[in-house]
């Protein structure tokens, strides 16, 4: 059954690329702002901007009371205006602020650039302004240089006099292709002052360069216990960060060289801050540790390896200290009375796994002199959002302050925040250099919370879409309308839909169909394997250094957008993607069944005609075997052309149906969206852990029903039967002398007509083979 109109994909037909007004084609007869050949910027809606570069000011008249001048700038074109900030006594300010006023907004054919004196008390004091004529500012062309700023003599009110200073200012037309648009105040964003400014414009990020430190703990030399008499217990603590792991006991309790050989393993990032802390202690009660020594090592000087070559050891003197009042003042002294020995090294032919092994966007190692070259481009369009569902509350009306994230390997890209809109219109388009095609790109939309709020918020999630570069045509532009689909606790919901135009464009077509031959992940992953346990830990680590890092950036990406792109909640448990996981392995069988049933259909001769040519096929491969195989993959072939003509015209995009989202119950999806540990009554987890109990008790009688079969067949032949593996020994010599006799294709063709035979020829009780592998033993009967 398919899902619901409203949450597929759409295709869409926007009018991409450069267009100027006034008509003409570029080279001809009024071409500027005509349609234009397509530039780099050929998958967005170019929008037309106003820019406006205040950059300084000099020889400003101090204020006749003050003596001093505290000076700002306001550009100003019909309702909308943005300021410069302001400084306290300075005459000749510098600002290099730029301001982008969109097409949609110039509401006036003049811009006035006004200079204006901060006052602690009363309206600011008017100092003079500039007047451009809209209609003979300069249109600029990427990749045309930046417009030069140009010294212009302030006016009084009227403009009819010049007054005393100088503005320098640069005015140009220009497109969201300008280098300046990212660093721009926007006219979207008029309302927002102060701090907030910097929370609504457009950034580029990069995650951090991420390491796998490997600590191997070989063993220790002259521990001591404080208390004699007690046998030591002793392990290794390694902490960087919040990473915290330790070794197990050492094995030979009792000694002073306690032996380990155990490998810790942290996640560390570039640039290194912190340090890698090793501490030795002995266990002297279930919940008290004994510090026995300590050593701290700087990450930066560690050897480096990019393959499994083996790192030197080396012994390293712990740091240890006095114990007890009486020695307090030896406290700070350094006794290298144990050592360590170790083998440490910086990782760099593994790939950290920062993101879901299902959604990865890049597979490649951290060591940059591993890295091949790429073998596509992927440009992306970020075009707009419609109908987005209204996030808060602000003075008694429903808005939402939108802005649009993606990642894809260790880029993050964020457009800017559109306030107060349930249709953004951002057209902002970015580009990715691709490594692997078997990739995918993660978007997300947000509402802006922090706009210069005096308590942040958390940004609320809109949405999320993924596109697998793999599943895309290469040099074909995809504009699609995406469904936002957000799964709440209160069921599933439709929050809007994302306007985007993307291109995968291939370098070397001969490379792209080489990598499907090539291993996934970086051959350490194979070669040196971590445990599925090990795995999952270090991801948590990765993703929780990557967001903290970004989140300091300005503006910051903020903690919970890059765990809701990361899916950092991807491994709880769910009710809702159990059903879902179980129902796509039905899935999977249900070609296997289909086969089966049509076997079965010809076996009962539904259709004579059919059984026939079965008989005749079956007959041809039996006598000419070498056309078993040839046979086989030439199905495939004509499958796959058949499939051809209906295959998917569009990326795939989240499927409610498959992941059994509109049919699941209300008390699931709480279950769900519930906090880890749980927070709630005590009525509620009885009645899930009862739940969760009868659903693992029908897992447990298929177990069971797996495991008896498989005993009975062991069975054969170790003789927990007697006359059961007498009669199957006697069924084997028998066997055996028939098969040497017999040539296999009378065998084949006598088996095969035995299975096709006619109902007529068939009873409905099982047949003799069948009721005797019933009765084998299993050790069911040994189960308590």
């Amino acid at each position: 059954m398919a899902q619901k109109e409203e949450y597929n994909v759409k295709k869409t037909k926007p009018v991409l690329g450069e267009r100027w007004p006034h008509g003409g084609v570029r080279g001809g007869a009024g071409w500027i702002g005509g349609e234009r050949a397509a530039t780099t910027y050929d998958l967005v809606v170019l929008t037309h901007f106003l820019y406006v570069r205040v950059v300084r000011a000099r020889d400003l008249p101090p204020n006749p009371i003050s003596s001093s001048c505290d000076p700002y700038v306001e550009v100003k074109i019909g309702n909308y205006k943005g300021k410069t900030r302001h400084f306290e006594k300075k005459n000749n300010p510098e600002w290099r602020e730029v301001f982008a006023f969109s097409n949609e907004h110039i509401q006036s054919s003049e811009l006035e650039v006004i200079v204006r004196d901060k006052e602690m008390v009363g309206r600011d004091e008017y100092l003079g302004k500039v007047v451009f004529d809209l209609t003979e500012v300069p249109k600029r062309i990427p990749p045309d240089s930046p417009l030069a700023p140009q010294w212009y003599r302030l006016q009084d009110r009227s403009g009819e006099r010049k007054v005393k200073g100088q503005v320098m200012v640069a005015v140009w037309m220009g497109t969201q292709a300008d280098e300046a648009f990212a660093e721009a105040w926007h006219s979207d964003a008029a309302a927002v002052s102060g701090e907030g400014v910097y929370n609504v414009r457009s950034k580029v990020y990069v995650s951090p360069k991420l390491w796998y430190l490997r600590v191997n703990v070989i063993e220790a030399q002259d521990v001591e216990s404080q208390d004699k008499n007690k046998v030591p217990e002793v392990f290794v603590k390694g902490q960087i960060g919040n990473q915290i792991l330790k070794t197990s006991v050492s094995s030979n309790k009792g000694s002073s060289s306690p032996f380990w050989n155990e490998d810790l393993v942290f996640v560390a990032a570039e640039p290194f801050e912190e340090l890698l802390v090793l501490t030795v202690e002995n266990k002297i009660a279930p919940s008290k540790d004994e510090l026995v020594g300590r050593l701290t090592l700087p990450l930066h000087g560690l050897e480096r390896r990019t393959d499994h070559h083996e790192i030197d050891s080396q012994w390293y003197n712990l740091e240890k200290y006095g114990f007890g009042i009486l020695e307090a003042d030896r406290r700070k002294e350094h006794k290298f009375s144990t050592r360590i020995h170790l083998r440490i090294c910086l990782e760099g032919g593994y790939h950290v796994l920062d993101e879901s092994s299902l959604y990865m966007s890049d597979q490649r190692p951290t060591a940059h002199q591993m890295w091949k070259k790429p073998i596509g481009i992927f440009e992306l369009g970020i075009l707009n959002a419609q109908g987005l569902i209204a996030a808060k509350n602000k003075d008694g009306q429903a808005s939402t302050d939108a802005y649009c994230v993606a990642k894809y390997g260790r880029k993050w890209v964020r457009t800017r925040t559109i306030l107060q809109s349930l249709s953004p219109k951002w057209n902002e388009q970015y580009t990715w250099e691709v490594y692997d095609p078997c990739t995918v790109i993660t978007l997300g939309v947000f509402d802006n919370c922090n706009l210069g709020a005096s308590e942040p918020g958390k940004d609320s999630r809109i949405g999320k879409v993924r596109i697998r570069l793999s599943t895309l045509e290469t040099d074909r532009i995809y504009t699609h309308s995406y469904p936002l689909i957000v799964l709440q606790a209160s069921g599933l919901k439709k929050t809007g839909e994302l306007h985007l135009a993307f291109r995968f464009t291939c370098l070397s077509f001969g490379h792209l169909m080489h990598l499907y031959g090539r291993q996934l992940l970086p051959k350490m992953h194979y070669l040196h394997p971590f445990s599925v346990n090990q795995l999952e830990s270090l991801r948590h680590q990765a993703m929780s250094i990557v967001a903290s890092r970004l989140e300091r950036a300005e503006p910051p990406l903020r903690k919970e957008v890059v765990e809701y792109m990361l899916d950092v909640d991807s491994h709880m448990w769910s009710m809702r993607r159990s059903k879902a996981n179980f129902f796509r392995i039905v899935s999977l069988f249900s070609g296997v069944i289909s086969i089966t049933k049509w076997l079965g259909q010809v076996c009962e001769w539904k259709n004579p005609m059919t059984t026939i040519l079965v008989h005749i096929l079956f007959c041809i491969l039996i006598f000419y075997p070498e056309l078993i195989l040839p046979t086989a993959f030439l199905y495939m072939l004509v499958v796959g052309a058949w499939n051809f003509r209906m295959r998917p015209r569009h990326p795939p995009h989240m499927d409610t149906k498959i992941s059994w989202a509109d049919g699941a119950v209300a008390d699931e999806l709480d279950e769900e969206f519930d906090t880890f540990p749980t927070t709630k009554p005590p009525n509620i987890l009885r009645l899930r852990y009862d739940r969760l109990r009868s659903m693992a008790g029908r897992i447990q009688t298929v177990l069971g029903d797996i495991a008896t079969q498989g005993e009975r067949f062991v069975s054969l032949l170790e003789w927990r039967d007697p006359r059961a593996t007498a009669i199957f020994m006697v069924f084997c010599i028998v066997a055996a002398i028939a098969l040497y006799i017999t040539p296999f294709r009378i065998l084949a063709i006598i088996g095969g007509f035995a299975v096709l035979r006619h109902p007529r020829f068939r009873s409905k009780l099982p047949p003799p083979h069948i009721n005797f592998f019933r009765r084998l033993p299993s050790r069911a009967d040994c189960m308590l």
